[in-house]
């Protein structure tokens, strides 16, 4: 197989990859969220902590490793070989690929507890693209299946 065609491979399954990596930040909505009416709960920071949200497995970082991998393995030897190389360069790209997807979108994220007015404690967890301090003043606003903090 020629070196244009495993390159173009790669840079496919890349693209593929990396169309996966998007964010959810507290200023970030999904389509369905748009125009969808929200509750509001007031209240005051207690504690901001760092963490670590997980990247996606989607099964596409796989699939396009394993397409890569098995492909790079069809061009080693030759008959029985060549075959036996695409598979284990399919297993071997599935493998790598599933890694770069969830590495790739793994994302920086905080976890804020807030008291709220009502003096209930609430803890939500979102990407970490605001920051907020122990004493501030924010808003959470809530659809019911997902919530998150705003100034």
């Amino acid at each position: 197989m020629s070196r244009r065609i495993q390159l173009a491979a790669a840079l496919v399954a890349l693209a593929v990859l990396g169309g996966c990596a998007q964010g959810l930040g507290g200023g970030a909505y999904t389509r369905d969220e748009a125009r969808r009416e929200q509750n509001v709960r007031m209240g005051i920071v207690e504690s901001v902590r760092p963490v670590q949200i997980e990247g996606t497995r989607s099964g596409v970082g796989p699939a396009a490793g394993a397409i890569v991998g098995g492909l790079a393995g069809s061009t080693v030897g030759g008959g029985r070989g060549s075959t036996a190389a695409a598979v284990l360069g399919g297993v071997a790209g599935g493998v790598a690929g599933q890694a770069i997807e969830q590495g790739s979108t793994r994302r920086s994220g905080v976890e804020i507890t807030i008291k709220l007015d009502s003096g209930a404690l609430v803890a939500i967890v979102q990407e970490a693209d605001e920051t907020f301090r122990p004493g501030q003043r924010v808003r959470i606003l809530s659809d019911g299946r997902t919530s998150r903090v705003t100034h």
